[in-house]
C-alpha cells in the first residue's frame, strides 16, 4: 500500500517555479499540463531519473495522485526529496492553477 512514506502536499501549496514532474501518459500530457511541468511518464522515469534534479524539491504529478505516490516513493527511496501533489492535475485544473495543451485546443485533464 502507498501512502505510508510518501509526503502530500496541496495544489496550492506548489511554489511558483518549484520543479514539477508530470509522469502521466504521452496522451493526458497533450490534452493539458501546467506550462512549466517536465514531462516523464512514469513508465520511463526508471530509465530517466538522472534527469530528475537531486538538490531541489520535486513537486509530483498525474491524474489524481495514484501513480505520482508511487513516483515519488521510489524517489525518496533512491535519494531523491520528492512529494505527491494531492488530487493531482484534477485538484490542479479546480484549484485555477495554470494550464496549456499540445493540441491547440483548451487545455483538460484527460
Amino acid at each position: 500500500m502507498f501512502g505510508v512514506n510518501v509526503p502530500v502536499v496541496e495544489v496550492n501549496a506548489v511554489p511558483e517555479g518549484g520543479y514539477l514532474l508530470d509522469i502521466r501518459e504521452h496522451d493526458e500530457w497533450r490534452a493539458g499540463h501546467a506550462p512549466e511541468a517536465v514531462h516523464i511518464p512514469l513508465g520511463e522515469l526508471a530509465g530517466r531519473a538522472a534527469e530528475v534534479p537531486r538538490d531541489t524539491q520535486v513537486y509530483v504529478i498525474c491524474r489524481v495522485g495514484g501513480r505520482s505516490a508511487q513516483a515519488v516513493q521510489a524517489l525518496n527511496d533512491a535519494g531523491w526529496r520528492a512529494a505527491n501533489i494531492a488530487g493531482g492535475m484534477s485538484a490542479w485544473a479546480l484549484a485555477g492553477r495554470p494550464m496549456v495543451s499540445d493540441s491547440g485546443e483548451a487545455p483538460v485533464v484527460a
